[in-house]
């Protein structure tokens, strides 16, 4: 018969750091570990449960049963539970059956440390070791210059689930190994730099789109096993293409066998619903404000760096971490003890946050999903910001989206739409995002937005790529817009990628591609992103053509790249543009090529520059704008 074996992989140095806030790899303590005792071999267990009277591991290998296997808890303090069962192996399925000292409250609990877990609706948690042999040396050793703020991010951002299917086998998504047969070629071809998982740890709801966690160390077993999501990494690395993962710290679901009211007590949220209770998502807020909770969530973002060589966390919701009454009405949230709105342990929690990030890692990038106007995002804490990498530009994408869907014909009159955004541009260190959240809920795809007829919304749309590549900033595309999807995204589906039969389809497809490659290889549209020394406007103000267009520079190189974007469909020649040097300025890009579903109108190949002063510039060109087209045109051929 298996017994539980006093065990522990807890030195008092790890519990100081415990109780202090200062352990952040937990997950080489807590949860289940394969281990030998005295020659034996076997798992360890160890749950944070302070407020049960008794703590019983349940599983297959006892036929679930809540009285033979009772852990030992831990006689410091600390509310630990832990034992080591000899003869649990890998893959053994279990829970831990907590009885409270409260309430006469009892629960069947999945880990909160558990590696992998059974695919859902199931609920168990799997002993499971996360040996890997990685083969992406190469990249991580490079990777420094890969991620760095003044080099080109070009992001595509995935839902795995939803990518592509297998319709001839029931519709099914695709495995962590079979992805990497398709998304590391496509990506490739492509151009971008990096890919975005929307979240991949373990969530009940495949609805919620992962961002219901319950798994805090575990990718989900939808999909396969650690070690094939492992895979999966180590082939994008190979190919020289960086990972980011979303991270959800904002929120977590309230389903029975999560962490919600653990051990019979609020543990991981507050007690209080104006703080503990999300409105919007009916989960629960964690409690930013206890240590343990904190080295939890810490330990979770350095596992994904430490196991599986993430190169960047994008931090979902975080004004709804920063705000106490975010989405909350007079009377339904408390102030802080200054009397403000701000969450000040949430804060303080986002500080510690990016900085033991960048401390243990400063080759990757934290990344906030922030909507409001709150100071310093993406600033250093020693200089009072949050300490993030960067932040997503959630202005430009609403003011830019609002300026594309409306008629060409009244465009002129929301001519500051288009440009309000470069007032702003450089107060961080920003990512533009076309995500997911802009083709969802009934919103439409990127294509169904754009007026007109159809020419007119390819034509658009190839022009709102153009206007993000050239705008100062990192680049952010939601699967499925670089080649014109026609409907709404939905996640039991997988994308359309029969439409690439259709000559517009592939012309979009073929422009992305096209955008991605001019801007790895043009320093002027990466290096200067987050400082106005890399931007010159020429002209913002003619928006009764309904035409802008800058200017943007290299930091060492000397090159520049101008940008003519013309939002009217009308073909505009002989129009006069100012720039700031003579010679050749070569036609680098142009979004009416027939390739891209256009008719070829430009400038072919480009003009050398009259001295001919325009707009306060010593030369200028004379050009001929296509209609809802974008140029590029570099100085010196």
């Amino acid at each position: 018969m298996l017994t539980v074996i006093p065990a522990s992989r807890f030195t008092d140095q790890d519990i100081y750091l415990f109780k202090e806030g200062s352990h952040f790899r937990l997950y080489n303590h807590f949860g289940s570990h394969l281990m030998t005792v005295d020659g034996v071999t076997g798992t360890y267990f160890a749950v944070w449960a302070p407020n049960a009277r008794q703590v019983s591991v349940i599983g297959d290998f006892n036929g679930w049963n809540r009285d033979t296997h009772a852990l030992f808890v831990r006689q410091d303090g600390s509310g630990i539970w832990e034992g080591f069962i000899a003869g649990v192996g890998q893959d053994f399925i279990y829970k831990y059956w907590i009885v409270s000292q409260h309430n006469n409250y009892s629960v069947e609990k999945a880990d909160p440390f558990a590696r992998l877990c059974e695919t859902p609706p199931k609920t168990g948690s799997l002993v499971r070791a996360t040996q890997y042999q990685w083969a992406d040396a190469s990249w991580m050793q490079s990777r420094h210059t890969r991620n760095r703020i003044d080099g080109p991010l070009s992001i595509y951002e995935v839902h795995f689930g939803s990518w592509r299917r297998v319709p001839q086998e029931g519709n099914r998504s695709l495995s962590y190994r079979e992805m990497a047969g398709y998304l590391v070629d496509y990506c490739r071809e492509m151009g971008f730099t990096h890919i975005e998982f929307m979240p991949l740890m373990e969530h009940p709801f495949y609805g919620s789109w992962g961002y219901q966690t319950t798994g805090y160390f575990a990718p989900t077993s939808r999909y396969g096993t650690p070690q094939d999501f492992m895979y999966l990494i180590d082939q994008l690395h190979q190919a020289d293409i960086g990972v980011i993962i979303d991270w959800v710290p904002s929120h977590f679901p309230t389903d029975q066998h999560g962490l919600s009211y653990f051990d019979g007590t609020h543990l991981y949220e507050h007690a209080d619903s104006r703080q503990g209770f999300h409105p919007d998502w009916k989960s629960s807020i964690f409690n930013y404000g206890r240590h343990e909770i904190k080295n939890f969530l810490l330990s979770s973002a350095l596992y994904w760096l430490d196991v599986f060589h993430i190169d960047g966390l994008r931090v979902d919701a975080v004004a709804s971490m920063l705000y106490l009454d975010y989405s909350r009405k007079a009377g339904e949230w408390m102030p802080n003890k200054y009397g403000g709105n701000e969450n000040l342990e949430a804060v303080e929690f986002l500080k510690r946050f990016n900085y033991v990030v960048y401390e243990n890692y400063p080759d990757v990038q934290t990344f906030a999903e922030e909507s409001t106007a709150w100071p310093l995002v993406s600033k250093p804490t020693y200089l009072g910001g949050l300490g993030f990498g960067m932040k997503w530009n959630m202005g430009w994408m609403n003011d830019t989206l609002s300026y594309c869907k409306i008629d060409p014909v009244f465009r002129k009159h929301h001519h500051q739409r288009l440009t309000f955004s470069l007032w702003y541009a450089f107060a961080e260190n920003f990512v533009l995002p076309l995500s997911h959240d802009e083709v969802a809920h009934g919103k439409g795809s990127l294509l169904g937005k754009m007026p007109g007829d159809e020419w007119q919304r390819f034509a658009t749309l190839r022009l709102l790529m153009g206007y993000m590549y050239g705008h100062p900033g990192k680049k952010l595309l939601f699967m499925g817009a670089e080649f014109g999807q026609v409907r709404e995204w939905n996640h039991d589906e997988s994308l359309e990628w029969h439409v690439q039969e259709f000559p517009f389809h592939r012309g979009m497809q073929r422009w992305v591609q096209d955008l991605n490659r001019m801007y790895r290889s043009e320093p002027a549209l990466y290096e200067i992103d987050s400082d106005v020394s890399g931007f010159e406007w020429i002209d913002f103000r003619d928006e009764k053509h309904s035409i802008i267009s800058f200017i943007r520079k290299a930091k060492t190189s000397g090159e520049i790249v101008l940008c003519v974007l013309n939002f009217a469909p009308i073909v505009r020649t002989d129009y006069r543009v100012g720039v700031p040097r003579g010679g050749l300025w070569r036609e680098i890009a142009n979004s009416d090529a027939r390739i891209y579903g256009g008719e070829d109108r430009g400038n072919y190949g480009g003009f050398h520059a009259d001295i001919f002063s325009v707009q306060n510039r010593p030369f200028s060109l004379n050009l001929t704008l296509p209609p809802l087209g974008a140029l590029f045109m570099r100085s010196g051929g």
